[in-house]
């Protein structure tokens, strides 16, 4: 049996292969996954549960229910100030991963290029690559320490080609929030060359200190030329239910819409239930979740900061810390395995982000506190030894 081409380009991510590799010991502190072990608001289960129990589990809509997306219209209008028809600019999907490939699907001929910048989630690149385009890595910075990338080089980067930017803002890995005039400067661009910008807004309740968030969705012009990619995953902690949405010009929903149909035909009903019983409710709250990761993140800053061989800028956004580990003399593929090896700690090497964080590790703050110090009293320890 032969193997596609495209297949045998994909590769494991290392933030997988850290994860089945921290199975094998039974006392790891597993650091990699983004997968919160808070529970999802118990509205959210008991609305799924009923829905179960009531028979409501059979196929909906490939775009997914109207209700919900209705309730999803609604909640953009309330967070970006931007109305979306339910009814055509809207999606439902399994998770923010499916909005951004099957967007990618719609967009990207052979060798198209989609424009990502340093640091990246892995998966972008893979799935472009997996498209038929090509990514454009840009890694030319205006400040490094805080992965300030240069817009003058994201706008060098342009070709007749470039079909897309990808923006990922609050960030992973690195918890930066881009700021409104970085966000400025990416709409000025998209809107010089006619570039279609994907934003990818999964950890837009995630952020701290009080810190403004800006969409590209902000500024004039954008909305016929964004794809707006989000997921339930991180803000009420359903990772394992599998539901998101993508959100944007009728001609690329509809063409989202017919993909869906031969891929996964629709989201879980459950899940989609249990969506509508939070977003349809003015009185919903789901503040715990942002306070109990705003605890975790403080205890990460103060662990960080007495070690003195690490160096970490505070996350702005997200669940993740990035971790510059460049004083200890390792890389960070060698000071990952060596730490799970010796401590039983598992943690992500940098490189798997981009040239750019080959000295850096990602830690997800995703457990509860206790193992978050025990964690770093483990690293602690592995440090003082190198």
């Amino acid at each position: 049996m032969d193997i596609s081409d495209i297949a045998k380009q994909i590769n494991p991510s290392p933030t997988r292969r850290l994860f089945d590799m921290a199975a094998a010991y039974t006392d790891t502190i597993d650091f990699t996954l983004g997968d919160p072990d808070v529970m999802p608001p118990l509205q959210i289960r008991n609305a799924a549960c009923d829905a179960i129990m009531e028979g409501k589990t059979r196929y909906s809509a490939n775009a997914g229910l109207i209700e919900l997306r209705r309730v999803i219209a609604k909640s953009i209008k309330k967070r970006n100030g931007i109305s979306y028809n339910p009814d055509g600019e809207i999606a439902v999907t399994i998770g923010a991963m499916e909005a951004l490939y099957v967007s990618l699907l719609c967009l990207l001929n052979k060798d198209d290029e989609v424009i990502i910048l340093e640091p990246y989630w892995i998966n972008y690149r893979q799935m472009v690559s997996m498209c038929g385009g090509k990514a454009v890595i840009v890694n030319e910075f205006e400040d490094k320490e805080r992965f300030l990338i240069s817009a003058d080089a994201i706008e060098a980067a342009v070709t007749p080609r470039t079909k897309a930017i990808i923006i990922n803002t609050p960030n992973n890995p690195s918890g930066i929030v881009y700021s409104e005039s970085f966000m400025a400067r990416i709409a000025d661009i998209a809107k010089k060359y006619d570039i279609t910008v994907i934003t990818d807004e999964v950890y837009r309740e995630l952020t701290y200190d009080g810190l403004k968030y800006t969409s590209i969705l902000d500024f004039e012009g954008m909305r016929e030329r964004t794809v707006l990619v989000y997921s339930f995953s991180k803000e009420f902690a359903m990772t394992g239910w599998r539901i998101g949405y993508v959100a944007g010009p009728e001609k690329l929903i509809s063409a989202v819409t017919r993909l869906q149909e031969n891929i996964v035909a629709c989201a879980p009903l459950a899940s989609q239930y249990g969506v509508i019983s939070a977003l349809a409710d003015d009185e919903f709250d789901s503040r715990e979740i942002i306070e109990e990761f705003t605890k975790r993140r403080d205890i990460v800053i103060k662990e960080v900061s007495d070690i003195p061989k690490l160096k970490m800028l505070p996350p702005e956004g997200t669940f993740y810390a990035f971790i510059n580990i460049s004083g200890t003399g390792m890389d960070a593929e060698t000071f990952a395995y060596k730490l799970l090896e010796t401590k039983h700690v598992a943690v992500v090497p940098g490189g798997a982000y981009g040239e750019c964080s080959k000295n850096y590790i990602r830690i997800a703050f995703t457990l509860d506190e206790e193992k978050i110090r025990e964690g770093f009293s483990r690293i602690r320890e592995f440090t003082a030894s190198v």
